[in-house]
């Protein structure tokens, strides 16, 4: 029988790099975001190959993720494969001159959106002793860079969350690995430099595309039932670290 796995974030970028990925193995999809008709469009196009479902919700918003994932139909309610994509960063601020609001966002989304998702799904797992949860965290994750405070801050908690879910999860069976990408060439930076991102973020240089992880994300989930990908770090060739790029 085929997997079932739910994507959030799905609308652009590496959720739906990865939705399309999934759909091309036969893994059945609940394609999660917050831009409906990008859903539908989304459904159109990998109904071809598998079943689809959509989900329209904030992460962010307890009360309508946890609604949201309790409302699946019967067909969609076993859920092999969690990929916490959702995320985001707000601003590019020193800490004294931080705003409030862009620290909200990026800890209401990225921290506790990818809890309130878990928390619907995990039990689940649990009852049926098996699955898979990836959690998408970000170089930001392993190293802070200047500027990134909050940012980072939200992504090491991705990773702390992580590793303590495969501790609290392994008696269950239950796979659980951080995949953590460099720069990737994606809508994130117009989200995070609120649509004036600089020309320069991606010139002279090849960066990570969406299909790049969602080619990694794949191999995680698709390998055998003894194996589990615990934790990877991947950047392009011009990348380094977070501050170090080779540009021509």
């Amino acid at each position: 029988m085929n997997k079932t796995a739910l994507i959030t974030g799905a609308t652009s970028g590496i959720g739906r790099a990865t939705a399309n990925e999934f759909a091309k193995h036969g893994i059945n999809l609940i394609v999660c975001g917050r831009r409906q008709e990008r859903l539908e469009n989304l459904k159109n196009e990998l109904s071809k190959l598998v079943n689809v479902y959509t989900l329209n919700f904030d992460v962010s918003d307890r009360e309508q993720t946890l609604s949201a994932i309790a409302s699946l139909p019967k067909d969609f309610k076993n859920i092999d494969i969690l990929i916490n994509n959702a995320g985001n960063a707000h601003g590019l601020d020193p800490i004294q001159t931080g705003n409030l609001d862009d620290w909200d966002a990026m800890i209401d989304i990225n921290v506790k959106g990818l809890l309130y998702v878990s928390k619907a799904i995990i039990p689940g797992m649990t009852e049926r002793q098996s699955g898979h949860i990836i959690n998408i965290g970000s170089s930001a994750g392993k190293e802070v860079y200047p500027k990134g405070n909050v940012y980072c801050g939200s992504k090491h908690a991705v990773l702390a969350i992580t590793e303590g879910m495969r501790i609290d999860l392994n008696p269950f069976g239950i796979k659980v690995g951080a995949v953590n990408p460099g720069m990737v060439e994606t809508e994130f930076s117009d989200v995070r430099f609120k649509g004036e991102a600089p020309d320069n973020v991606y010139k002279g240089y090849k960066a990570l595309q969406a299909e790049d992880v969602a080619d990694v994300i794949y191999f995680a989930v698709s390998r055998p039932a003894h194996v589990n990908i615990a934790d990877v770090l991947m950047f392009c060739t011009a990348q380094a670290s977070s501050t170090i790029v080779k540009k021509s």
